[in-house]
């Protein structure tokens, strides 16, 4: 499996993936990872880290984090304390498709105003704590015993708990990330680099801009965010085109432009590389 990129099986019959109260250590973690599905990660215990999109988060027991599909997100689990969590990857469309016409009502606004937000994190009361592991619990009944109308019992199961979170979730209450042992400039780089991504990013300059040498930015960029430099710029052009593939009616050679890459083959390759397909296939299967 490419190391940027979760693998789904696109065509199933059940678009949802659980993996309930699992423990990660530094051994056991996911690579960094890039897919479509969204995520919901529930945290029963532990520490560490989690970087999602451009920020940083410091993981306990009680959080909620609602990740996007095409999201870069990466968990660094504390070495002395493994994180012990939920975790469920579903298709957007799947979960939506019933809910079509019925009051405008959309299980995925949370998602979206995670993104919009820049804000992916929600702290959980007890007894709303409670209330999902109980649902998680219920899906995971549901998916072991296969009995007639489990999907549908799945889908409804995940729907309750995306409605609950939606009433949850408050856009003017944003939850600010711990700024940790980490660097004050290395937020301030990646602020940086989202900004421009258009434009050419060296490494050199955001070393320069950060008042560090490029070995040292590399090294520590690297250590906090589980990607090299270029790998997380080339990353983030491809999900902003994935995004202009799906809503815009704009030329592969025009997105490819408008997203900082210089030729339409390194374009092409990339896209490969990082969205497992080419730029028509994706924009076909939107």
């Amino acid at each position: 499996m490419d190391p940027m990129r979760k693998q789904f099986a696109s065509d199933s019959a059940l678009p949802v993936s659980l993996e309930l109260s699992s423990t990660k250590n530094l051994q056991a973690e996911l690579p960094d990872h890039l897919h479509d599905w969204h995520e919901i990660i529930y945290v029963h215990g532990g520490a560490g880290t989690f970087f999602i999109n451009h920020t940083f988060y410091e993981m306990q027991a009680g959080d909620l984090y609602l990740i996007p599909g095409n999201t870069i997100h990466k968990t660094l689990p504390h070495p002395d304390e493994p994180i012990t969590s939920s975790v469920v990857f579903f298709s957007g469309q799947f979960v939506q498709a019933s809910a079509a016409g019925i009051d405008s009502f959309s299980f995925l606004q949370c998602f979206d105003t995670a993104r919009a937000n820049r804000s992916y994190k929600l702290e959980l009361l007890p007894a709303e704590r409670q209330r999902l592991e109980g649902l998680f619990g219920d899906m995971q009944e549901e998916l072991a015993a296969r009995q007639p109308g489990f999907r549908q019992a799945i889908l409804l199961l995940l729907q309750t708990v995306l409605l609950h979170t939606n009433r949850k979730l408050n856009p003017g209450n944003r939850m600010q990330p711990y700024a940790g042992s980490r660097p004050a400039w290395l937020q301030n780089a990646l602020n940086e680099i989202d900004a421009h991504l258009p434009q050419s990013l060296h490494l050199s300059a955001l070393a320069s801009h950060a008042s560090v040498s490029p070995s040292y930015f590399s090294r520590m960029f690297k250590q906090h965010t589980g990607l090299g430099v270029t790998e997380y710029i080339v990353a983030k052009r491809i999900m902003h085109a994935k995004e202009l593939l799906a809503e815009t009616d704009r030329t592969v050679a025009e997105i490819a432009a408008s997203c900082g890459f210089e030729s339409l083959p390194h374009f092409y390759r990339m896209f490969k590389k990082v969205a497992g397909n080419t730029p028509a296939h994706y924009k076909r299967s939107q």
